[in-house]
């Protein structure tokens, strides 16, 4: 399994973004076997709307988690507001989605919101691989 963790601070906001996703490049083009550029340019996608949404709302700054494992990619923003995003429109099993945004809800095989014990949340994603 390959980790990686960045700190990201909106210091410079669109300049963070970018740092993120281009530390999420690098990331992915060193993993083995090789993402198809379909299924990483998803996992940019995702970092830069959950890097984005936790700059904006989320406190002003975030680490961001990337976590390779065999069959799938997981996204991790950490940030310390204690406030959920606001919530998903339910599925249509009628269950509320975890609100990772309604574009990364419908790219992500899963989306979850926790609260961290240290203060903050994670907002995460799994992608396939």
């Amino acid at each position: 399994m390959d980790t990686m963790s960045v700190d990201v601070a909106t210091d410079r906001p669109a300049g963070s973004v970018a740092v993120a996703r281009d530390s999420a490049r690098s990331f992915l083009e060193e993993l083995v076997p090789a993402l198809t550029s379909e299924a990483a340019d998803t996992v940019i996608l995702v970092v830069s709307e959950l890097v984005t949404n936790a700059l904006r709302h989320g406190g002003g700054t975030c680490t961001l988690d990337l976590t390779a494992n065999p069959d799938s990619i997981e996204v991790a923003v950490h940030d310390p507001s204690p406030h959920a995003p606001a919530c998903a429109p339910p599925t249509s099993t009628g269950a509320p989605e975890a609100s990772a945004g309604p574009m990364v809800n419908r790219l992500a095989t899963a989306t979850a919101v926790t609260h961290r014990a240290t203060g903050g949340k994670t907002v995460s994603a799994l992608l396939p691989r």
